[in-house]
């Protein structure tokens, strides 16, 4: 495993990728209505990207074939978008995307509600946004990195959610996906020690049913195995000497 250590030219760097990749996810969040499918939301971060003069991190990433990923209700990461998957009311859609300038890859997601949405999905949304929440306060140098992935878990397992694990959080800089892998459950106090410079991509998905997933037969949609809702929230956090610095947040 490398740790590649971030300057702080690199992170500055970081910090402007990271804050298009936020204004892309805002022009989603504002188009997420009833009506609107899958692969408009792909033509309108394709736009904004390209209005910042960003490439596109995840089109052709292995053969991936767009530069959202968008992921509705049951699906847990990687949905590829599409024009015959039209969003509806109650509907909830994990929208996570990334990019590249000067060198360096922003990646974010958010969970957006479309209309009027069940309260069940609600607080699996809101207690998926808190666990990110504790993750990050988790970044401080000194900790472990265990400490990051048991900062989601012990959140979210006392209100009955499970923590998927078969996808994890990664570190990011010059390319999308870097050590270390970053896992949303652990043990408190295990793992590499933090140091200034770290950069990770945190990003706990969260089920209401069981943590299992399967991929479907395109390869990359990941659904929960008993199809219940799932929520995504992810955010790009340097570990700096004054504490966490969230990269993705506006």
């Amino acid at each position: 495993m490398k740790i590649f250590l971030k300057t702080a030219d690199d992170v500055e760097k970081l910090r402007r990728v990271n804050l298009i990749v936020s204004a892309v996810l805002d022009a989603c969040e504002a188009a997420c209505k009833p009506g609107v499918s899958t692969w408009d939301l792909n033509e309108i971060a394709d736009r904004a990207m390209k209005a910042h003069d960003a490439t596109s991190a995840f089109l052709d990433y292995h053969g991936y074939p767009a530069v959202l990923c968008t992921s509705v209700n049951e699906v847990v990461v990687h949905g590829i978008p599409r024009r015959d998957l039209v969003l509806k009311d109650g509907d909830i859609i994990g929208v996570d995307f990334g990019c590249f300038k000067e060198g360096f890859c922003g990646d974010s997601a958010r969970t957006f509600a479309v209309g009027k949405i069940s309260e069940e999905a609600r607080k699996l949304m809101d207690a998926t946004k808190q666990a990110l929440e504790h993750a990050i306060a988790a970044c401080v140098v000194g900790n472990r990195l265990q400490d990051i992935g048991w900062a989601v878990q012990s959140h979210v397992e006392p209100l009955g959610y499970s923590v998927v694990r078969s996808f994890v959080g990664h570190g990011i800089g010059r390319a999308m996906h870097e050590d270390p892998p970053v896992q949303n459950y652990g043990s408190p106090g295990k793992g590499l020690r933090l140091k200034p410079g770290m950069v990770f991509a945190l990003e706990p998905m969260i089920n209401i049913g069981t943590f299992e997933v399967e991929v479907l037969a395109d390869g990359w949609t990941a659904v929960t195995k008993d199809r219940k809702l799932s929520a995504h929230f992810e955010h790009s956090v340097a570990i700096t000497e004054n504490g966490p610095f969230v990269l993705s947040r506006a």
